[in-house]
Parts: structure tokens; C-alpha cells; sequence
């Protein structure tokens, strides 16, 4: 025997049952999940920062540039006779002091130059002696009129003539004594020998316009020369007026130290083409750390102020301007905006804004809010947190735990 069908209302109940305690399901699911990040956010906790301290101390002012090594004095060394080159005294790259002997050309033929010349003026002497001789005994005969006068002007015309003679092989003489003198080339100035272009048998020529014999440049002292803009023109004067300006000048390399000189030179114009202004300093370079044609950083001081600065690091910018996080007596941040005249290497100079002894925020800045506590940490205590926040409630809790003692 079958049994009834159920009721309609039951039918429906069943069939409804599967979907009824999925939304249920769903609904029990999403208060606790929103709860949860409810929770999180609220959470919160202090932002770990690492903060420097606003100093007032002298930052110097000064201009950078690239400048180029020259020497003070420099020669190209050459011949200026004609010859052999019979022995090279120096080596290359050698250190040489003025008069030192460089190279000895063959002298031989310049010896007998000379003493060619020597011979020559003694025969015209002896003619001399004898003219002059003769005008004092015909000057007599012709008081006396015993000689005409015609013919003591001819003895005594004679006579100046062999003067004028002497005269001339003199200065022959002295030609061949100097022409002897440059076959010994010597330095001209104290300095270091460059490349040497000649070898011993090679003909030397005379003035010759090609290549030197060698270089020396003066490497101590020596000169730095660079440009500045030309906006920089008033301040240069304005500071050299009232003194000396400092140069340093760092060649390349890491551990390299800058070379302190003096500006020596201020030129007269502006290059148009560049609109700079070229200048040039001075330096000892005792310990020859700066070579002729290197490229060196250059900083030239106007002056020394004593100023406020904090870590370039601390300048946060936003559309109101540049400002800094100040951390006040009670670990709360505060925004606050600040006017900066200039950054030196990894300081900023401030002008308005701050006063010497405040405590700024360097590092985390992007988890400061202002009025809210910071967290300040040792540089030194464990790893250093993260700035930016790529998955916010993670990293935030990671940056708590970090921050524990």
C-alpha cells in the first residue's frame, strides 16, 4: 500500500534547505573576516624611526666645478744649432733642476768656429795698433806740413776702418762662444723631464719647429683653472674683497684627499659661448698629488658661516613645499615646513623653520602621522625597517616585533 505524498509547504522546505544554510554560512563568514581587519587597523602601534638631532655649525660655502691641471711653467726643449747629438745626459720622466745638463751636441765644429774667429781678431788688432801708430806720427808730420793733408786723412780713415773691423770680429767672437755654449743644452727652468724624441747619432737641427728634444713642466707649484657660471661673478668679488679664497682640489680615486690653494686668477670677461667665468688657483703640490692635464674636482670657498643643518635625509617634499617630521617632547611627530638655502654633500643648510636641538625624523617617514607617537630607534639595534609598505598589515606587524626590546 502507498503511502501519501507530503504536503506542499514541507515539498518547498526541503528544496530550500541547501540554499538557506549556504547564505547563512556566507553571512557567519564575513562579520568575522571584517571583524578581523577591524582589529588589525586598530592595532595601530607607534611608527619605528630613526632620527638625527638639527646642529647650528659652520658649513662652508662654496662653488664645485671640474677643473683642469697646468703648469705654472712649462719648455719645450729644442736646439739652436746644428749638429750631432753626441751624448743624452737625463732619462725620461727624470727630475731635473734648472742649469742641469740635458744633452751635448758635437762641438767640434763650433770649437773651430771660435777659434777661427779668436785668430781673426788678433790680426785685425795688430793692423790697428799699426794704423794707430801711423796717424800719431803722420798727425805730427802734417802739424809740421811735412805730408799733405790729404794723405794724413787717408792713414787716419785707414785706422777707423780697422776699428770698425775689430768691432765686427769681436761680435763674430762672441757669436762663436755662444754657438760653442749651445751645443750643452741645460734646463731651463727646474721641473721633470717628458718623452725623449732623439737618440745619440740623430742630426739635431737648429730652431727646428717639429717635434722637441724633450718637455719639462714645473710640477711644484702648480696651477688649477676652471669655470664658474657667470651669476656667480658678484659673489666672487664681494669675497675677494674681503680676503683670500680657499681652493681645494680633489684628483681621482676614492681614497684621494683634496689639495689646499689659493685663487690666483680672475679673468677680465665672460666666455659668451659658454657664459662662464674662468679662474684659476694656485697649490704647493708638494707631495706632486696634481699632474699636469688631469681633470680634478675643484671647491672654491667664499666663506665659512655658522648655520643650522640637519641630514639632507630629513627633507621630505609635497606640494606645500619641503618640510620635515620634528619629534616633539612627548614622541609625537609634527610636520613642519622649512626653507632650505642649500645642500652640501649629506647636509641640508636651513634658514626658517627649525631652531639647533631639535629632533627630526631621517628614516620612516612614510608610516609618520602627524600627531601621533613615533617609535625611535638605535641605527645600531637590529635590522632597520621597511619604508615602504607593499602588504600594509604584514610589514606593519613586522615593523612592531622589529622595534621590541
Amino acid at each position: 500500500m502507498m503511502s501519501p505524498p507530503p504536503p506542499l509547504r514541507l515539498r518547498l522546505a526541503l528544496a530550500l534547505a541547501p540554499a538557506l544554510l549556504l547564505l547563512v554560512g556566507c553571512g557567519g563568514q564575513a562579520p568575522a573576516s571584517g571583524g578581523g581587519k577591524a582589529g588589525k587597523g586598530a592595532k595601530g602601534g607607534t611608527a619605528p624611526v630613526l632620527v638625527a638631532t638639527a646642529e647650528r655649525k659652520v658649513v662652508p660655502l662654496a662653488i664645485e666645478a671640474i677643473g683642469a691641471v697646468e703648469p705654472i711653467r712649462t719648455t719645450a726643449v729644442r736646439s739652436q744649432v746644428t749638429g750631432t747629438l753626441l751624448k743624452r745626459v737625463i732619462r725620461e720622466g727624470q727630475d731635473v733642476k734648472q742649469g742641469d745638463l740635458l744633452f751635448e751636441i758635437d762641438p767640434r765644429p763650433f770649437r773651430n768656429a771660435l777659434q777661427s774667429a779668436e785668430a781673426e781678431l788678433q790680426k785685425v788688432r795688430v793692423q790697428l795698433e799699426t794704423a794707430r801708430a801711423q796717424v800719431a806720427r803722420y798727425r805730427g808730420l802734417s802739424a809740421d806740413q811735412m805730408v799733405s793733408r790729404e794723405q794724413f786723412e787717408r792713414i787716419n780713415d785707414a785706422a777707423r776702418a780697422l776699428e770698425a773691423e775689430s768691432l765686427s770680429v769681436e761680435s763674430r767672437l762672441a757669436t762663436a762662444r755662444i754657438q760653442l755654449e749651445y751645443c750643452s743644452i741645460r734646463a731651463p727652468l727646474a721641473g721633470r723631464a717628458g718623452q725623449i724624441t732623439l737618440h745619440e747619432g740623430d742630426i739635431v737641427r737648429g730652431n727646428d719647429t717639429g717635434a722637441p728634444l724633450t718637455t719639462i713642466h714645473q710640477l711644484s707649484p702648480i696651477n688649477v683653472t676652471f669655470g664658474v657660471p657667470q651669476q656667480y661673478l658678484g659673489a666672487l668679488q664681494r669675497y675677494r674683497a674681503s680676503g683670500q679664497l680657499a681652493v681645494a682640489a680633489t684628483p681621482p680615486g676614492a681614497d684621494e684627499k683634496p689639495e689646499q690653494g689659493e685663487l690666483t686668477f680672475l679673468d677680465n670677461a665672460v666666455e659668451s659661448a659658454t657664459g662662464t667665468l674662468r679662474l684659476k688657483a694656485a697649490f704647493p703640490n708638494a707631495a706632486q698629488r696634481l699632474w699636469p692635464g688631469q681633470f680634478v674636482n675643484v671647491a672654491l670657498t667664499l666663506a665659512n658661516p655658522e648655520v643650522i643643518a640637519i641630514p639632507a635625509s630629513a627633507l621630505q617634499t609635497s606640494q606645500a613645499g619641503q618640510h620635515v617630521f620634528v619629534v616633539k617632547a612627548d614622541r609625537t611627530a609634527e610636520l613642519r615646513p622649512v626653507t632650505v638655502e642649500r645642500t652640501v654633500g649629506l647636509e641640508a643648510v636651513i634658514t626658517k623653520g627649525l631652531a639647533p636641538g631639535e629632533t627630526l625624523v631621517t628614516e620612516g617617514q612614510l608610516r609618520v602621522v602627524p600627531g601621533r607617537a613615533v617609535d625611535i630607534r638605535d641605527p645600531a639595534g637590529g635590522p632597520r625597517p621597511a619604508t615602504r609598505s607593499a602588504k600594509g598589515p604584514k610589514e606593519g606587524k613586522g615593523g612592531q616585533e622589529a622595534t621590541q626590546p
